[in-house]
């Protein structure tokens, strides 16, 4: 190897290492922060139950600094359980691996129906490059895509919500209202699609009637090459909100077999709770309708999208009783509320040994 590629190799290690050592700084601080705030309601996380955490991220993981997520999960679930994957783990060491750039199709709004084959996502149209299209991906005029918009009658509202690529958390998400609605100017938003406001199932109303409630379902293709459910869970959003977002979100375990919510949910900073804070509606003893016809739609999608080994389904039920997938994600799903409150979800798929083969430069 010459001079100039052992500086080029040299300098593309060094870039790697800064990376991957913020990664697992700012990750481990946002863990350290959700502790501080379990530890103001049950009190000091034992010794003991730390230093069984240090061990196993040590000796099984590779690595002590994936103990502070492991701090995390033992304290809301309680003890300690072998097989957890610590958020910082999975994001920075599993994900790479199981997904590469084949997850970040999901980012690419316009793309889910035309990669699905299939009409899985209620869109009404696309922008893509500064040009609009239809759902049948036609090269369409402003005009004509403001009065498609107008025209559209899928639920008995006068809204449509304008999702941008790379959008996540609530984040990239704007509504409209029809007769206002500009093509000319939502274009300038950039590249995204345009999805009518889902009318949500009466269900969910109970919960919060502003923002549409999501259910997350996380589904992977296991070992033998199937689609499993791993976790479920609903985000619900707060009083006068559009939409849910992550930074006060409420967010509620589902029990993957019967579909019935638990009896306590948490907010963004794993505040518990057994209600909603602004409706006052209990979680306990609610079944999400349409449950089991949920499940089998994301695993039968999971199915025709193998090489993804991980995906996040966001689904709705609305008020005609119909399915909605929402949205997907193929890269950026986590893992950390599943692990906690129901996992550990993946430690039948050998994850946990993929840093000690190979070990990244922090």
């Amino acid at each position: 190897m010459n001079l100039s590629n052992q500086f080029k190799s040299l300098a593309k290690q060094t870039i790697e290492r800064s990376t991957n050592i913020k990664y697992h700084y700012d990750s481990n601080n946002v863990a350290k922060k959700v502790l501080r705030q379990v530890e103001l309601e049950k009190g000091k996380l034992s010794s003991n139950s730390k230093k069984t955490a240090l061990e196993y991220a040590h000796e099984v993981l590779g690595w002590k600094g994936f103990a502070p997520w492991l701090y995390v999960y033992t304290h809301i679930y309680g003890q300690f359980m072998e097989g957890w994957l610590p958020d910082n783990y999975y994001g920075r060491i599993v994900l790479p691996k199981i997904q590469g750039d084949y997850g970040k199709i999901s980012f690419l709004k316009p793309f889910t129906n035309k990669v699905f084959n299939e009409s899985v996502c209620p869109d009404l149209a696309y922008c893509i490059n500064g040009q609009w299209f239809s759902k049948e991906y036609e090269i369409k005029t402003t005009e004509q895509i403001n009065t498609l918009i107008v025209k559209d009658q899928t639920y008995n509202n006068n809204m449509v919500i304008n999702k941008l690529d790379h959008s996540y958390q609530g984040k990239g998400i704007r509504v409209y209202n029809k007769d206002s609605f500009d093509a000319n100017k939502v274009r300038k938003n950039g590249n995204g699609v345009i999805q009518p406001f889902i009318s949500q199932h009466e269900f969910f109303n109970e919960f919060t009637k502003g923002a549409i409630a999501t259910l997350r379902f996380t589904t992977v293709i296991d070992n033998s090459g199937e689609a499993s459910l791993r976790a479920s869970f609903i985000r619900l959003g707060r009083n006068k909100q559009t939409h849910v977002q992550s930074s006060n979100q409420i967010i509620v375990p589902i029990n993957n077999t019967t579909g019935k919510l638990a009896e306590i949910g948490y907010d963004n900073t794993y505040k518990s709770m057994n209600a909603h804070p602004d409706t006052k509606a209990t979680f306990e003893n609610k079944t999400i309708p349409f449950y089991h016809d949920c499940v089998k739609m994301v695993l039968d999608l999971q199915n025709k999208m193998p090489m993804i080994k991980l995906i996040g389904w966001d689904v709705i039920v609305d008020n005609k009783n119909k399915l909605v997938l929402m949205e997907w994600n193929g890269y950026g799903t986590g893992i950390a509320f599943s692990e906690a409150t129901q996992g550990p979800s993946f430690s039948d798929l050998g994850w946990s040994g993929f840093y000690k083969k190979n070990k990244l430069n922090f």
